[in-house]
């Protein structure tokens, strides 16, 4: 049964950093993109950032392109979301995504199972 879980979530101030990480079980971690996602409230779940099954090739929204950073472990079967400059626009609760397919994509319909979240707040 596939598993994610999200660590690494809390409350840090405008311009400051915070560093996500989810654990992933229950499937061939090695051949599938995976991604993360973000809701704050009121709004709809969006794209953050993906990452390939190799680990070559992420994609990001523009909204953090230059401030994320997302990586993977294939040893320890983990991936990594390096957040900085973070400001209150990026308050949320952050998804890690398994990816139905091996390459990073955008879209969610692509992605087939999620954690369950963890909240980042940025205050001003």
């Amino acid at each position: 049964q596939v598993q994610l879980v999200e660590s690494g979530g809390g409350s840090v101030q405008n311009g400051g950093s915070l560093r996500l990480s989810c654990a992933a079980s229950g499937f061939p971690f090695s051949f599938s993109a995976m991604g993360w996602f973000r809701q704050a409230p009121g709004k709809e779940r969006e794209f953050v950032a993906s990452i390939s099954w190799h680990g070559e090739r992420t994609v990001y929204s523009d909204s953090v392109k230059g401030r994320f950073t997302i990586t993977r472990d294939g040893t320890a079967n983990t991936i990594d979301l390096q957040m900085n400059s973070l400001t209150p626009e990026d308050t949320a609760v952050y998804y890690c995504a398994k990816g139905e397919r091996p390459v990073a994509t955008s879209s969610a319909p692509d992605f087939g199972a999620w954690g369950q979240g963890t909240q980042v707040t940025v205050s001003s």
